[in-house]
């Protein structure tokens, strides 16, 4: 769903472990890599567009995962000029997405990457809970800083983590350095 600004409706998944650590994502057949996330049908509420992704996507179902939180708000990024598809319609012109942050409460023996008749993704990893900022493709890091960042409350205060450029994702818990 494209909405009158040229934005795609979309959920974007963190899924995290006990440790704080994330699920990270190689996109089937290249060297790119990203958090699960997938568009809202027409009608569909945010929330089972999420599982519906999360299924599609790590073959986990709600009673594998805990909702810790979500964004407030709808975050955008816009689609590089290369990438737009100048004759579709409507216009693609980039995505906006909630973003939701997952707790892994099933053992990880059930993640599958084969539960879609088009899987997106052949290998996946925990990786440290800033390290997607600096390694997804360029034009989605801003708003992966501006999710993590807003995500990061929600964690446990003590694992809050710092973001990369030296603030709290949590005003509210202070750091002894």
């Amino acid at each position: 769903m494209i909405d009158s600004d040229g934005y795609r409706t979309n959920v974007a998944i963190v899924l995290c472990n006990d440790q704080g650590r994330v699920f990270w994502a190689r996109r089937i057949g290249t060297d790119s890599w990203q958090f699960p996330q997938g568009g809202v049908k027409k009608n569909e509420d945010s929330r089972l567009a999420m599982y519906r992704e999360l299924y599609e996507e790590t073959g986990l179902r709600k009673h594998h995962v805990e909702v810790i939180g979500h964004t407030r708000s709808w975050l955008r990024y816009d689609l590089p000029e290369r990438y737009i598809r100048k004759n579709s319609y409507p216009l693609c012109i980039g995505q906006k997405q909630l973003w939701y942050i997952l707790r892994l409460t099933a053992d990880e023996s059930n993640v599958r990457l084969d539960c879609s008749d088009s899987p997106e993704f052949d290998d996946w990893c925990w990786a440290d809970y800033w390290m997607p900022v600096d390694n997804v493709v360029f034009f989605k890091r801003n708003v992966y800083r501006d999710a993590l960042t807003e995500l990061g409350q929600y964690l446990i205060p003590e694992s809050v983590p710092v973001n990369p450029d030296g603030y709290l994702a949590n005003p509210s818990v202070s750091e002894t350095r």
